[in-house]
């Protein structure tokens, strides 16, 4: 048996039932559950990301949930250090990390590495983004291209977040940031065994789930929440001001659009969404548990049996 201590991953679509796998997991094995989800880091975001309830987080521990404003943006590499300190946390206590999310590129770093990109210093990020605010996407590109033509060519220029991404690394360091990832990622961001379990629910299927929640969203306050979120008045660009059901709401509110056409589109992203992650996911990654539907408690006993199998004895 390995000395490495033990993190299971549960990575799965959105309303694939993540959330409820691992609050059964953490409950069986006593567990820490570790967000992995790019949104539900957000303070502001707890209905629209489908945030487990207050109830939920009292029945275990739950970590990186709701940890940052929606004024800060939550990098991979930032969550990454995050995360290693969380499992580090859960292991010192006695506890089994449990690491859940749809984010796969957050999933992917913490087993696989992370190109070793310095962190920008926030001075640098506001002013690339009040540069592209003041001169607009095409002129931006053009002074992108004079120092990084890689990413210029290679990024369209309504892409502002990687626009303005590429050009606060190579303000900062000096180097494009295609050299930076080009560098040979160290390993695992943290010495562990992972076993990951997978949610891969056929699309149809997957798609009557998200309208479903989407509805129990707007029944359960959507409206107010992107209502406060945008009485913030933050940078449109800012991760959490994209999350899905955001702009589409922030339409209606803004007097763009009739409520039932925003909910319609608001759907549609996230069928969209959906189907990107079930494309990405099905690509990318290796799993050691494939459940092919939601969630159910079907699947309990025999994920239960595998997670007793991974984890050492005595």
């Amino acid at each position: 048996m390995s000395d490495q201590k033990p993190v299971v991953i549960i990575i799965g679509p959105t309303a694939s039932g993540k959330s409820a796998l691992a609050l059964d997991l953490a409950g069986e094995f006593a567990g820490t559950v570790i967000n992995a989800d790019s949104m539900q880091v957000y303070q502001e975001l707890r209905v629209l990301t489908a945030r487990p309830s207050a109830v939920d987080e009292a029945k275990a521990p739950h970590k990186l949930f709701g940890v940052l404003a929606a004024a800060e943006t939550c990098s991979v590499g930032r969550w990454v250090k995050m995360a290693q300190a969380e499992i580090e946390a859960a292991w010192g206590a006695g506890r089994l990390p449990i690491v859940v999310g749809g984010t796969g590129l957050y999933i992917k770093v913490l087993t696989e590495g992370l190109a070793p990109v310095p962190d920008v210093p926030d001075a640098v990020n506001d002013e690339v983004r009040a540069r592209f605010e003041l001169i607009g996407g095409e002129a931006f590109k053009d002074e992108l291209a004079n120092l990084d033509p890689g990413a210029a060519a290679s990024l369209p220029t309504g892409d502002r977040q990687r626009l303005e991404r590429a050009m606060a690394v190579i303000r900062a360091t000096g180097k494009p940031l295609s050299e930076w990832r080009g560098m040979q990622p160290p390993g695992p961001a943290i010495d562990a065994r992972f076993l990951t379990i997978q949610l891969l629910p056929g699309r149809e299927e997957l798609y009557a789930g998200t309208e479903a929640r989407f509805d129990k969203m707007m029944e359960t306050g959507a409206l107010d929440e992107v209502k406060a979120l945008l009485a913030l008045d933050l940078d449109p660009s800012l991760p959490a001001m994209k999350a899905v059901g955001v702009p589409e709401l922030g339409r209606y509110l803004n007097g763009e659009m009739t409520l039932e056409d925003a909910v319609s589109a608001a759907k549609q992203a996230t069928r969209n969404f959906a189907k990107r992650q079930l494309t990405w996911m099905r690509n990318q990654v290796e799993a050691d548990v494939v459940i092919e539907a939601p969630y159910g408690k079907a699947h309990h006993g025999d994920i239960v049996a595998a997670v007793g199998v991974f984890l050492p004895r005595g």
